[in-house]
């Protein structure tokens, strides 16, 4: 419901560049002030907890919010992605207070295509395409647990918006060549870099995969390493060619005996090595080899890009990097477009032969 008139100004204002500063300001003022008052708010903190918000504390909204965020912890949603909902939503929730909605069922097409054009504002293209499927998650959520008579999702008029499909940045080849050359044989540290570097770039693994291998998952022998904590808890088979398969034998020699169930990849204490060791042992590497520091994605888009140009077909190449379907596969097949335009470039007959 709208709280008073005054609100429909504010909101219009909030999306209209062409209106005055001052309404902006006041905008502002009144998200900050509500992101303020948020951190004290019991819902983004409990909305993942089995614990369910006493009616009357929260207006209708925070409730249906906390309850979405209560469904998707009890479908076994992963902490991450819980985490990309409550944040999401809170944005939503914020900007809803500012213009004076608190009820979903005041949500408008209209209300919607604001919201979407005031995030435009501090949001990349991509950034607002996750909150707008963070949106279409909740509202899909609301129809079919409330089945409100006489209410319509909204966002069944509201287009998504536009995320351009830009070449991503791989790690240069020749930058992972030289951080390998700076691991030292025969030694702890360095075979288990060498390997970790290869094999990170061998697998394609998401950095939290990648860690989550134990003893019990690879098959040195046949080349398998089975990855258990997919994305969306799908587990797959990826493989390690021969020059990875042999730096991961030097590795385990480092360990001796372990149970099964060991982490593979471990810190010097034996202890299993967390996201954020992982990304220090890369940048301690580039320093070391004297290139920029890649992150840790870069390396699954150099897995990609690589399968792609070596001629992997674009199905073996989901499976083997455990997207759902082939829309992040585009944007990988958007580079090699451009390789083979710069290729047409070098050796085009009439700009090289006439």
């Amino acid at each position: 419901m709208l709280r008073s008139p005054g609100a429909a100004s504010r909101w219009e204002r909030a999306s209209d560049p062409g209106q005055g500063a001052a309404g902006n300001s006041q905008l502002r003022a009144d998200l900050a002030r509500r992101e303020a008052d948020d951190e004290d708010r019991s819902w983004p903190a409990n909305a993942g907890a089995t614990t369910i918000l006493d009616p009357g504390t929260e207006d209708d909204l925070d409730q249906e919010i906390a309850a979405f965020l209560i469904d998707r912890r009890a479908r076994g949603l992963s902490p991450r992605t819980l985490d990309f909902y409550r944040d999401k939503l809170r944005l939503l929730r914020r900007f809803l207070t500012a213009v004076g909605v608190d009820d979903v069922r005041a949500i408008t097409p209209d209300v919607l295509r604001r919201y979407l054009l005031y995030l435009g504002r501090s949001h990349n293209p991509g950034g607002v395409h996750a909150a707008y499927r963070a949106l279409r998650a909740f509202l899909r959520w609301f129809v079919l647990e409330e089945e409100p008579g006489g209410w319509k999702n909204p966002l069944r008029k509201v287009r998504p918006p536009r995320v351009s499909i830009e070449p991503l940045e791989p790690v240069p080849v020749e930058h992972i060549r030289t951080m390998v050359r700076t691991c030292r044989r025969r030694t702890f540290f360095g075979d288990r870099d060498r390997a970790l570097l290869l094999c990170l770039l061998d697998t394609g693994c998401r950095a939290g995969e990648f860690t989550a291998i134990n003893i019990d998952d690879i098959d040195v022998g046949a080349g398998q390493v089975l990855v258990r904590a997919g994305k969306g808890g799908k587990p797959r088979m990826v493989f390690l060619g021969s020059k990875s398969r042999r730096a991961l034998v030097a590795y385990l020699r480092h360990l001796g005996t372990r149970d099964g169930s060991a982490p593979l990849w471990v810190t010097n204490q034996a202890k299993r090595l967390s996201y954020s060791g992982l990304r220090d042992i890369v940048r301690r590497r580039a320093k070391r080899a004297g290139v920029r520091a890649p992150t840790l994605h870069s390396f699954r888009r150099t897995f990609a890009l690589a399968c792609l140009r070596g001629k992997m077909d674009v199905y073996s190449l989901q499976r083997l990097m455990g997207h759902a379907d082939l829309s992040m596969l585009r944007r990988y097949l958007a580079q090699t477009v451009e390789d083979v335009r710069k290729a047409h470039q070098r050796s085009g007959p009439v700009d090289n032969l006439l």
